[in-house]
């Protein structure tokens, strides 16, 4: 897997400060990728949400948990840990099922949990379930999912390091992931190196126009007004005024 030499164990740490909804704000004022590119459906959602923020690198598969009958497939698997134990950054790791019965997929209990863990890995992203929650919590490993399964059929992974589509979005490998308990988004490249200084404004911009727009006193006229200048006041009229939010 490559990554620009540009993502750093400190920038990735950095993104962990923010939450992941102040981050999409932030990558609509300052990129120009559209919003349904980079932010994952609704039904992703933290089945962990003690543990978050979660920020790394994806590592991506496609894994059969559910079709009937037929033997375990893993050794893409075990050569997928080989290769996140050689990486030197968080890993998040985004997995597309592919089984013939969707509603009983399920990807990782606390024992797979635990081995991704310890090569650093610090959650998963998939569009399947997860069981063992628990356990994933005191790990620490993350989970965004569509929910919980009880148990799952023969793992046959059928392809790893490859592009996937999940929650409505294409992630590849080497794609930054942000999620906690709101959702999950994908940090589209151009903005990584200098999100978290403009998110650091942005929280700051959101502090301030939230004071104002909580107020009784005020119309709804000289609020808008008023989050107007701070648009400006904090510099992100530019971006507004080029469609960007």
């Amino acid at each position: 897997m490559k990554t620009s030499p540009t993502i750093t164990p400190g920038l990735l740490h950095e993104l962990r400060e923010f939450d992941t909804p102040l981050l999409a704000n932030t990558i609509n004022f300052i990129d120009p990728t559209p919003t349904h590119e980079f932010y994952l459906s609704g039904e992703i959602q933290s089945v962990t949400p003690p543990l978050g923020p979660t920020v790394g690198v994806a590592f991506t598969a496609e894994l059969d948990s559910s079709t009937p009958g037929g033997t375990a497939e893993t050794d893409l698997y075990w050569e997928q840990l080989e290769a996140m134990d050689r990486c030197e950054l968080p890993i998040v790791w985004v997995v597309k099922t592919v089984g013939a019965r969707p509603e009983h997929e399920c990807v990782v209990g606390d024992g797979m949990a635990k081995t991704l863990f310890s090569v650093g890995c610090m959650g998963l992203v998939t569009d399947s379930r997860v069981r063992d929650v628990p356990g994933l919590i005191t790990t620490p490993f993350a989970a965004y999912c569509r929910g919980r399964a009880v148990h799952h059929g023969a793992l046959r992974f059928r392809a790893t390091d490859g592009p996937v589509e999940v929650g409505g979005v294409t992630i590849h490998p080497g794609d930054v992931v942000h999620a906690n308990s709101d959702g999950v988004i994908r940090i589209p490249p151009g903005c990584l190196e200098h999100l978290s200084a403009h998110a650091v404004r942005n929280r700051a911009f959101e502090h301030e126009a939230h004071m104002f727009l909580r107020r009784t006193d005020r119309s709804p006229a000289e609020k808008r007004a008023h989050v107007q200048q701070l648009v400006a006041k904090y510099g992100f009229a530019d971006c507004v005024s080029g469609g960007k939010r």
